[in-house]
């Protein structure tokens, strides 16, 4: 063996350090467990007691609206002998949260206000037994949450995107189409996929024909926050599998920005494309070293639907083709990577970004000799 692998955080080998249980389970603790996480958009808790549950490594978080309309999440679980107390991925709540073990109850502001057989402890207090609350946080229209005692707002991480995202005005839009991939692929070859665009001749065949692979520029290069533009082709107006726009164009886009689509990655878990007439994003869960459950939701404004000469799924269609070509790809590299035999090459110019991630990844697990 060579050195690179005796030393699975060597450059370059960031990836491939993901299939290491140890190293695994590092990243869960310090950067999904440490960082804000996009958990989807404001809109699905569309009703006061609407709630939905994610997994974070271990932890089970539930989010739901509380009776003053307010965003809340709590840890999934009692406070009396820890039972997870929503089974169900969503739903809504009758009047309260109750435990399905011994019926202990809480308000959907967390406070304890049932405790069966409990009157006759000595000094015990129901004010001392809240749900464990979890920090969220609402971005133009998107929930994020933080497992961390004190995080800092999800504004500050967020603030040198305020302008851009301000310019396609992403509160108001609605997902007309949510889709869950299972892929066989660890993370962070899925960040490092979706930071280059140096696959996309042999890859996106039809992406590359409406956006020419080598165009545009990176304005946000290093630290948690990552990407730039890419330019459409002469004649085309958007990504889509006719090229036509497939709906309502966005917020106030400058002229000079009418012919670009922004891509951003957000260390950890969120993808946020940027296109002229809608917008995507993507959220990761890794379920294991070599597997990840993806998100994905497409944005549009409200107007597009009453508009009969745009469709669409028209753009829906041609990510989901997309997608599906890049999650391919990635559980081909996952194959790849997991064979003794592997030692990595170097990043080309075009995965400035891809390198810049393996940066950050490392930075943020505490390993500052590697970058």
């Amino acid at each position: 063996m060579s050195d690179a692998m005796d030393d699975p955080l060597a450059p370059g080998n960031v990836a491939r350090a993901g299939a290491f249980p140890a190293v695994f389970a590092e990243e869960i603790e310090k950067l999904f467990c440490r960082n804000w996480l996009c958990v989807g958009r404001e809109t699905k808790l569309a009703k006061i007691s609407d709630y939905f549950v994610v997994d974070v490594g271990e932890a089970s978080v539930i989010v739901l609206r509380d009776r003053d309309g307010a965003v809340r999440a709590f840890h999934n679980l009692c406070r009396h002998r820890g039972t997870r107390l929503c089974e169900a991925r969503e739903g809504r709540f009758a009047e309260a949260i109750r435990c399905p073990y011994h019926s202990w109850t809480y308000g959907l502001d967390g406070r304890l206000q049932g405790a069966p057989s409990t009157n006759d402890l000595a000094g015990f207090d129901r004010s001392e037994w809240p749900l464990l609350a979890v920090a969220t946080g609402i971005w133009h229209g998107f929930v994020f949450v933080n497992l961390a005692a004190d995080p800092a707002p999800v504004s500050k991480m967020l603030a040198r995107l305020e302008d851009r995202v301000t310019t396609y005005d992403l509160g108001p839009l609605v997902s007309l189409r949510g889709q869950v991939y299972d892929v066989a692929a660890n993370w962070k070859l899925i960040v490092e996929n979706y930071s280059e665009c140096y696959h996309c001749a042999p890859v996106h065949p039809a992406l590359a024909k409406l956006s020419p692979p080598t165009s545009g520029e990176n304005d946000f290069f290093e630290g948690p926050l990552l990407g730039g533009y890419m330019e459409l082709s002469e004649g085309n107006e958007s990504l889509t599998m006719t090229g036509r726009a497939c709906g309502v164009p966005l917020g106030r886009v400058p002229k000079e920005e009418e012919r670009r689509v922004y891509y951003y990655s957000l260390l950890p878990n969120l993808l946020l494309s940027l296109h002229p007439d809608y917008a995507m994003f993507h959220t990761l869960w890794p379920q294991s070293p070599g597997r990840t459950r993806i998100t994905c939701d497409w944005l549009f404004h409200p107007d597009t639907l009453g508009r009969p000469d745009l469709n669409p799924g028209d753009g829906i269609d041609f990510w989901d083709l997309t997608n599906r070509q890049d999650w391919h790809i990635c559980e081909q590299s996952q194959a790849g990577i997991a064979s003794p035999f592997y030692r990595p090459g170097p990043y080309s110019h075009r995965e400035a970004l891809s390198m810049q991630f393996d940066r950050e990844v490392l930075r943020q697990l505490g390993h500052p000799r590697h970058y």
